[in-house]
């Protein structure tokens, strides 16, 4: 399980008063020109946000960016949602808004735009570099049998909300993975598949599956009944976890269970 480093930052609109109607109205482009650069915490001096054009970057975490735009007192991103975010002030240093909670915070605009940022490219990783390879060995009556594992990452992406200490909203972005296994007994093969979180709709509850990441798989070993795998279907963080048994018989016919 890999937690990939791409975050969305979902402006909520503030409970106490962030409307719709800000949305209606044209764009102030001028106010998007005022919010080019590198902002600081006023508290802290630690850099917060960094506006290029109509993108924006959260330097608390390594992310995207993503495209907003700003109708009278509200900034508005365009991400999973169009959300809105309540603004305060704004002028040539000064920069206030409402984070997700209700606090007021303030900011001023860094002299450089070239200080240290947050954020970074994505790593660009091949399968081979990152494939997690594990393998058993059982014997069952006197014949010796091998399980394989191996965790590839794949291109599904998890999202998950979050929120950063500063009080935004956030959605993490995490990949799933495909696990393979396969048994042999000496140098043949008994059998092979791939296996992804999709298999165990209907054993996992369905919301949790959605927002899980399936991030492990362990052989068990062979009985009469056939080959045993045990997965692991995670919250990103490893948070609270379902264990799925997989029983697949002598004749490939495969059986999901919870671990009871």
């Amino acid at each position: 399980m890999k937690k990939i480093a791409y975050l969305t930052l979902a402006f909520l609109m503030f409970a106490c008063g962030v409307k719709n109607e800000g949305r209606e109205k044209e764009e102030n482009l001028e106010a998007v020109q005022l919010l080019q650069g590198i902002w600081l915490d006023d508290n802290t001096e630690m850099p917060v946000l960094k506006v290029v054009g109509d993108s924006m970057y959260l330097a608390s975490q390594v992310n995207a960016p993503f495209r907003f735009s700003i109708s009278g007192d509200t900034l508005i991103s365009h991400g999973m949602e169009q959300t809105a975010y309540l603004i305060k002030k704004l002028e040539d240093h000064v920069f206030q808004f409402y984070t997700s909670v209700g606090d007021l915070m303030t900011l001023h605009k860094a002299e450089s735009d070239t200080i240290a940022f947050g954020y970074e490219e994505p790593e660009v990783v091949t399968p081979e570099n990152e494939v997690i390879k594990k393998d058993s060995v059982f014997m069952y009556q006197g014949k010796r049998f091998r399980g394989y594992v191996y965790i590839n990452p794949s291109t599904r992406k998890v999202i998950r909300p979050s929120v950063t200490e500063e009080g935004l909203e956030v959605d993490n972005i995490y990949y799933d993975n495909v696990i393979h296994i396969c048994v042999y007994q000496g140098t043949q093969k008994m059998y092979s598949k791939d296996v992804t979180k999709d298999m165990f709709v209907g054993v996992v509850p369905d919301g949790f599956l959605q927002a899980s990441i399936l991030s492990d798989m362990d052989f068990l070993g062979v009985d009469g009944k056939g080959y045993k795998y045990r997965a692991t279907v995670c919250m990103p963080e490893g948070t609270s976890c379902y264990y799925v048994d997989i029983l697949i018989s002598k004749d490939g016919e495969v059986v999901y269970r919870l671990k009871q």
